[in-house]
């Protein structure tokens, strides 16, 4: 069983057609692909009629109004409705055509930044622009290929899935040059919208782990001693044998508070990790696991603080895993630097068939290897062995992020 989690970074190009949204060849009799084509010819009058003629109202009117302080507005709000044309279009190909095209991600505008500056951006938006070219352009093609379509359904139609084939080829080749959002930079930040929400989620979920460590642990051992300490006050004078065996084990809570406190602490940020680097925190970590690791680090310098501590937590929750499931005999974790890459690969001889939905955190460290563009492969058959290998961006260490190499 292989899963792989590609990073978010590196996602296809959306113009290109694939193996998902190619139709079948045409063929004589007429199939369901065929008749959605049809329909989709015979609507391209009435549709890019009604897109036509919203685009020459809007674009009319605008520039007639930009002498006035409304004009410019006005333009803007077109754009934003011809944006809302070019999602109709995406969806009725989407429906007729099979065509897959990502949503564009939508402008930024309820964040910082006055109304010039929120108005310039919606001037200048490139969606709304290609959309508008994208309707000018649609009424005479609307035209003919209504008219084709209609003739042919009369005189020509033992070959009309043929010419409906190379008509809504050509509308294919719109849609996704003209309505698909081909500017990377543009993809690119609907990725970042994505990875996000991804690292909200995570950090919230590890502030709840910490307050419910803290709560069901610490604090509560605190309070026991707090509560025994003020006992044994009571009875200092009235019975000091008592009062001593208290103490005792008040002495006893506090080192288990402290330990406990001590592997929060670890769980956090381990100060190993700080002092010397991934080679003796991840040295640190396998000692505790229950099946004998090997680790190899070869790495010629430390990376920065943040890639440092995931790579950290990848294989603390790995080996962990490792204890916890595998029913393993020998593991080992191997980490080295490749070009701009950091690659850590854990692997070990047990029982395999883990998977990426299996309830064993697999998921959650795919998901933050995502968000920071990182990759995530697995590979466990049933039986074994099971290997991950994840990789990361590497970012040089800055004077202010830590220490020095190891």
């Amino acid at each position: 069983m292989t899963e792989r989690i590609p990073p978010s970074g590196t996602g296809a190009a959306t113009p290109a057609a694939g193996p998902d949204d190619r139709p079948p060849p045409p063929r004589l009799a007429y199939d369901r692909h065929t008749w959605k084509e049809i329909a989709h010819l015979l609507a391209n009058l009435p549709v890019a009629l009604l897109g036509f003629t919203y685009v020459v109202t809007v674009l009319f009117t605008s520039f007639g109004l930009t002498i006035t302080v409304i004009g410019f507005p006005l333009l803007a709000a077109g754009l934003s409705g011809a944006r809302l044309l070019g999602r109709m279009e995406r969806a009725r190909a989407r429906a007729l055509l099979g065509v897959r095209v990502d949503e564009p991600s939508r402008l930024p505008l309820r964040g910082p930044g006055g109304f010039l500056q929120k108005l310039w951006m919606s001037l200048k938006d490139p969606v709304g622009w290609r959309t508008v070219l994208y309707e000018f352009i649609r009424l005479p093609w609307g035209v003919l290929t209504f008219t084709i379509t209609l003739t042919s359904l009369f005189v020509l139609w033992p070959v009309l899935p043929f010419i409906a084939r190379g008509l809504t080829n050509a509308d294919r080749a719109m849609v996704r040059g003209l309505l698909s959002p081909s500017d990377e930079l543009e993809r690119r930040i609907a990725e970042l919208e994505s990875d996000r929400g991804v690292v909200v989620d995570t950090a919230a979920a590890d502030l709840r782990r910490i307050e419910r460590d803290l709560h069901d642990g610490a604090q509560a051992r605190l309070v026991n001693l707090a509560m025994g300490l003020g006992l044994a006050k009571e009875k200092v004078l009235e019975d000091p044998d008592a009062a001593a065996a208290m103490v005792e084990e008040a002495h006893g809570e506090v080192k288990l508070a402290l330990q406990e406190l001590r592997d929060l602490a670890r769980g956090i940020h381990p100060a190993v990790l700080t002092d010397r680097g991934l080679d003796a925190a991840l040295s640190a970590v396998s000692s505790r696991c229950t099946v004998p690791v090997k680790v190899t680090v070869d790495l010629p310098a430390r990376p920065a603080a943040a890639i440092e501590g995931i790579a950290y937590f990848t294989v603390s929750e790995l080996l962990q895993n490792v204890s916890k499931h595998s029913a393993a005999k020998s593991a080992s974790v191997d980490v080295w630097r490749t070009n701009d890459r950091l690659l850590i690969q854990v692997w070990d001889d047990g029982r395999g068939g883990a998977s990426l939905g299996g309830g064993t955190g697999m998921r959650g460290l795919a998901e933050r290897l995502d968000a920071v563009d990182g990759l995530f492969v697995l590979e466990s058959p049933e039986g074994g062995p099971t290997t991950v290998t994840a990789e990361l961006p590497w970012r040089d260490r800055t004077d202010d992020s830590g220490t020095g190499a190891s």
